[in-house]
């Protein structure tokens, strides 16, 4: 083996700098002036203390050989007797005290007299007391007048972009650390390589990009590809939110763009990257400001930047909302954002691989199934299972675990989705009405041919919900079927039909199934098609004017449709109810199993639930 030489700590060097200027120098005048004034005001508080006596008897006790030594400090004399016992008295200020011993016929020459010279420290006092007041004020007027010089500066560089500048290699985050986006990726890798190598582009007459646009729900990771386009190009990168071009002066959106291209410009290529834009690039005249708004002007200063008389090749902006609806169609055109890459939730394989990413660094147990986990967490965006799985790494560090386990995944996973676990006071009535309506949603999906298989019954109470039954879809729902719309409303409505058949009453944790299978019913007739007024679109009119300005009105529907309308929405429901209601009378025994686990255990999972529906009765 061979041995190496440890090497030894660098060794620490402390270096103390001292700056003088105005500022400093004045603070450190005005400390000392505070000092001296101290130490002078108060030249007796070390003194001892004692009895307080006329200057009478004071001049008696001398006459008489009583006192040792006399002191003398401006007005107060200070007389030690024989016995080393202190006295005080006091005369005028003017007068002279061997002036007052010869009146009183004593000989000044006999007495122990000394006489402390106070002129100095008075001198000092009267100087502090009319030099302090005055350099307290200059020191105040010169911070006003600095601040007032700041304010100014600060008006001036309102016009200024407060753009951060990343350069090649100060961002960390790369498209190896980006998944479920593989053709976003795509499209942005093409936009890096168009700046690194302009010129094979430019031999087949192709012209770079001027802008792409990023849009998607939020959390499906737009910022974190705009920062993966940072690290992995090499050119300069400015990034700046939409709100910040914003003030309540007018024109400073339009010269911060201004600044922004104009920096951008002078370190081309370059990239610029404006988080959501929405702030600043919706649609122009729908405000009451007319067309002096300052949104409006700073919109039109960056269509100007784009696409202009100046030319702008070799800068490409890149843009990012989750409102690509309320964007000005000139900002949309080819020639400023030529490309629109949007941005869906993951599917399994992107959760899948969104999971592994996130992983890192995390110590997992081997029994973590995460094909499980992916298709568990349907609905998940990229930044909610990112907060999953610190959410369940949170929680095994609470237990003192030292490894993540499947159970503390589920658990976070119904915490990012429910909201945390709750235990809350429940009677007996309650918990058994909370079991049966649970009950009666999963016994309802499972006889419904089209439905997809329980996962989990649970009357814990998580977020506003005194208990849940989760019905997650075996794979991705592209697109929905009338069957399978019509059997979730009667699933939705399976508690209330559970609550009518066993109790005979009805309760208020039924509100939002109800609301959710009416939103259902209500697509269903108005936007799908899908009830017995056929296939016509009875939803908000989207209309466009002639300056391209779109907006929603209601629809010029007649009240005779209107009433149409409600009763295709009732029917759909009523037929809900009744299929939940006749699914539940033939399977009463099998319900009153599972309410009577769910008491017992609170939670059932999927493979448990789909064992006591097997069971004979």
């Amino acid at each position: 083996m061979e041995n190496k030489k440890i090497p030894s700590k660098p060794v620490k060097k402390y270096e103390f700098k001292f700056q003088i200027n105005l500022k400093n120098l004045l603070i450190w005048l005005l400390v000392l002036a505070i000092i001296f004034s101290f130490f002078f005001s108060f030249p007796a508080k070390n003194q001892p203390t004692g009895e307080e006596i006329a200057l009478s008897q004071a001049l008696t006790n001398i006459k008489e050989n009583k006192i040792k030594e006399i002191k003398i400090e401006e007005n107060k004399i200070i007389l030690t007797d024989q016995d080393g016992k202190t006295f005080f008295s006091r005369k005028e200020s003017q007068s002279s005290f061997t002036e007052i011993l010869k009146e009183a016929d004593i000989n000044p020459a006999t007495a122990n007299l000394t006489i402390k010279d106070m002129s100095m420290s008075q001198v000092w006092i009267n100087i502090l007391s009319g030099v302090l007041p005055f350099a307290l004020m200059i020191l105040f007027f010169f911070f006003i007048f600095r601040q007032a010089r700041g304010a100014q500066d600060s008006i001036f560089s309102f016009g200024r972009s407060k753009t951060q500048i990343f350069s090649k290699g100060k961002q960390a985050v790369t498209f190896k650390d980006v998944a479920g986006v593989n053709e976003a990726k795509k499209e942005l890798q093409e936009v890096v390589d168009f700046l690194k190598h302009p010129g094979k582009y430019r031999k087949l007459g192709a012209r770079t990009p001027k802008g792409v646009l990023l849009v998607g729900p939020s959390g499906t990771g737009k910022t974190l590809l705009a920062k993966a386009v940072a690290g992995e190009a090499g050119v300069a990168f400015f990034s700046m939110a939409g709100s910040e071009f914003m003030e309540m002066l007018v024109g400073v959106g339009a010269s911060r763009v201004r600044d922004l291209f104009n920096n951008a410009k002078k370190t081309a290529p370059s990239i610029i990257f404006i988080d959501e834009i929405d702030a600043i690039g919706r649609h122009r005249g729908t405000g009451f400001t007319g067309g002096h708004d300052e949104r409006e002007q700073t919109l039109n200063q960056i269509l100007v930047e784009m696409d202009g008389f100046t030319p702008n090749d070799n800068v490409m902006v890149l843009a990012a909302t989750n409102r690509g609806d309320l964007l000005d169609p000139a900002l949309l055109r080819p020639g400023r954002f030529d490309r629109r890459v949007v941005l869906d939730m993951p599917d399994v394989d992107d959760r899948k691989a969104i999971l592994a990413i996130h992983a890192r660094g995390k110590p997992f147990t081997k029994g973590v199934d995460w094909n499980k986990v992916a298709r568990a967490t349907v609905g998940f965006s990229g930044a909610d299972l990112e907060n999953m799985l610190n959410e369940a790494a949170i929680s095994a560090a609470r237990e003192n675990k030292k490894e993540i386990s499947s159970e503390h995944i589920d658990e976070a996973s119904l915490k990012v989705k429910l909201g945390p676990q709750k235990k809350r006071l429940q009677s007996e009535e309650e918990r058994k009405m909370t079991a049966y309506h649970e009950a009666g949603h999963a016994v309802a999906s499972y006889y419904l041919p089209n439905m997809d298989p329980v996962n989990r019954i649970s009357i814990v109470s998580r977020g506003v919900a005194m208990g849940f039954t989760l019905i997650p879809p075996r794979q991705d729902r592209l697109t929905e079927t009338k069957s399978h719309l019509l059997e979730t409303v009667a699933t939705l409505l399976g508690g209330r039909a559970a609550e009518e058949l066993i109790f005979k009453e009805f309760t208020a944790g039924a509100a939002s199934d109800i609301d959710k299978a009416t939103q259902i019913a209500r697509h269903m007739v108005v936007d799908f098609g899908m009830s017995e007024l056929g296939p016509i679109y009875l939803g908000p009119q989207v209309e466009m004017n002639e300056w391209g300005r779109s907006w929603a009105q209601p629809s010029e529907i007649s009240q005779e449709m209107q009433a149409k309308i409600d009763q295709e929405i009732k029917r759909i429901i009523d037929r809900g109810y009744e299929q939940a209601l006749g699914i539940l009378k033939k399977q009463l025994k099998r319900l009153g199993k599972v309410a009577l686990k769910l008491m017992e255990e609170e939670t059932i999972e999927g493979d448990g639930f789909e064992k006591l529906m097997k069971e004979n009765n």
